[in-house]
């Protein structure tokens, strides 16, 4: 984009910031997880059917905004954390292993239809990284505006039914005080923004150099974790404002790519994923009950353990309720990191799957027809 283009489209990157804006205080003020992302996504949709907006994220902007979510994500790998698993890591792992193929199987369910590309439902239906995965969608060759809509309505179904099943099915008691969770060795925020922005460049341009897929975001993510784990990050923290713009940024990305026909398409799907992400958390939570009982958890311990999504509301209900908050924030993580840097992996697999066993169905047809342009890290 140049510089007149942007001079010329500012009012309507003003008009959506300000709409933006608007949707995410309500919707935080009640408890939505990732609001910014939600609000982002919608009015991008709403102003892409209207015309008043502009068409697309400038692509360095896309890539910055992957980077501030990759340290963002990075950060939740406290070095006292993954210590806590201690003699359970093989189980844990293999719960992961089994929800990514379960998230594997509902995607290809999903690909059944003509509509979607196995690819694009395999990312998705996975449970785990739901803003990364948006954010590098269109970069594995899927279409980010089906994996933002069905990404989103899975932690929006797990979170919403989250607090039905605590009580109902484990009978928990939520009446323990909610303590603070923040960090307490939290370095001041020029510092972090500073550490943020080498990880992020050189996170980036290292990924980028070994082909690393999704190197926007994975390579920042894999700095940061090193960081975590070995005690060198400096109590580094992403600011809330930076969070909140990568989230619009990536909300934007699939919301103005948007046309009418591809918002009928998508709707078309929305029960097919419905029952897909139940499936997947009645199947998850199966999961759960082995965990339980091998890493001698409670039940809800186990449930709160492998919930395919709403990681912070996971936390939230593990303090309420007296459960092993270590443990479960932990597993949590592990799942996220494994389904984060298995996406590439798995979008390969589908792709060769596709050519080899099934009809070479092509990658951009039906509703990815309008999808622009995907984001190189190398710019």
């Amino acid at each position: 984009m140049t510089k007149w283009a942007f001079w010329r489209h500012l009012p309507g990157w003003a008009l959506l910031l300000a709409l933006t804006v608007a949707v995410t205080v309500p919707l935080t003020l009640v408890g939505v997880p990732s609001a910014a992302l939600f609000a982002a996504l919608v009015v991008g949709i709403a102003v892409a059917l209207w015309s008043r907006g502009p068409k697309a994220v400038p692509r360095r902007l896309g890539v910055a905004a992957q980077g501030v979510l990759g340290v963002y994500i990075g950060t939740m790998v406290q070095q006292d954390a993954l210590p806590a698993l201690k003699d359970d890591w093989a189980i844990v792992l293999a719960v992961v292993l089994g929800t990514l193929v379960l998230s594997v199987i509902a995607g290809a369910l999903l690909g059944v239809r003509r509509d979607v590309t196995p690819l694009t439902g395999s990312l998705a239906l996975v449970a785990g990284g739901a803003s990364g995965l948006v954010a590098i969608a269109r970069e594995l060759g899927g279409d980010d505006r089906v994996v933002a809509v069905v990404q989103y309505l899975r932690v929006a179904l797990v979170t919403a039914s989250m607090p039905v099943v605590v009580t109902l099915i484990y009978h928990a008691d939520r009446s323990h005080s909610v303590v603070d969770v923040a960090r307490a060795d939290a370095a001041p925020w020029y510092l972090s923004v500073a550490l943020m922005t080498a990880l992020v460049l050189v996170g980036a341009t290292g990924g980028r150099l070994i082909r690393l897929p999704g190197a926007g975001l994975l390579g920042p993510l894999a700095l940061t974790v090193v960081l975590e784990i070995s005690g060198l990050s400096f109590g580094l923290t992403v600011p809330e404002l930076l969070v909140q713009a990568g989230y619009m940024l990536i909300g934007w990305q699939a919301g103005l790519a948007f046309t009418r026909e591809s918002l009928r398409e998508i709707g078309r799907l929305l029960p097919a994923a419905v029952a897909l992400i139940v499936f997947l958390g009645v199947a998850t939570a199966g999961l759960g009950v082995l965990l339980a009982r091998v890493a001698g958890l409670t039940p809800l311990e186990g449930y709160l353990a492998t919930s395919p999504g709403g990681v912070y509301a996971v936390l939230a209900t593990a303090v309420e309720t007296g459960s092993n908050v270590t443990f479960v924030i932990a597993a949590q993580v592990v799942r996220i990191l494994l389904m984060l840097f298995a996406a590439p992996l798995l979008a390969h697999a589908v792709l060769w799957a596709t050519r080899r066993f099934g009809r070479d169905r092509d990658q951009s047809r039906a509703i990815t027809d309008e999808s622009r342009e995907p984001i190189r890290v190398a710019d």
